[in-house]
């Protein structure tokens, strides 16, 4: 068991402060949430969460976000039925982004795609490659 998990924290009524200070908020007070399928790995989309929509996710089972477009929060899945039932979270190294790993059900994109990224598409790169090193003993 690691570490981490073994810290109980108090979300009932707000966001604990030791979870509030790990965070680091953009200029709107929100948190990059990167929405990933949890046994395939698939990221689904990205998303924005305040300490509210965080601490809703955290406590209820269920993906909370903050609609940035529509100013108010919304549970994924209440009115498509395209729910995401949460099974991890994991902070970045500098608690600017969250991963949520969840079990999705339906389309994760508003536009009907699985994935957000199905959407929108490939992008023209060219592609890096690694330099060939030498085998030691």
């Amino acid at each position: 068991m690691s570490y981490e998990s073994e810290i109980v924290y108090d979300n009932t009524k707000t966001l604990d402060p030791r979870i509030k200070d790990r965070l680091k908020y953009d200029d709107k007070g929100l948190v990059c949430a990167v929405i990933q399928q949890y046994d395939t790995h698939e990221v689904l989309m990205v998303g924005y969460m305040d300490d509210e929509a965080l601490r809703r996710t955290l406590t209820t089972g269920r993906v909370t976000f903050w609609s940035r477009s529509r100013q108010e929060y919304w549970c994924k899945g209440d009115t498509s039925g395209h729910v995401q039932y949460v099974k991890g979270l994991s902070l970045d190294c500098d608690g600017d982004a969250i991963l949520v790993e969840v079990d999705q059900v339906g389309a994760a994109c508003h536009t009907g795609k699985r994935s957000c990224f199905d959407e929108g598409g490939p992008l023209p790169v060219v592609m890096g490659e690694r330099e060939p090193r030498e085998e030691t003993e």
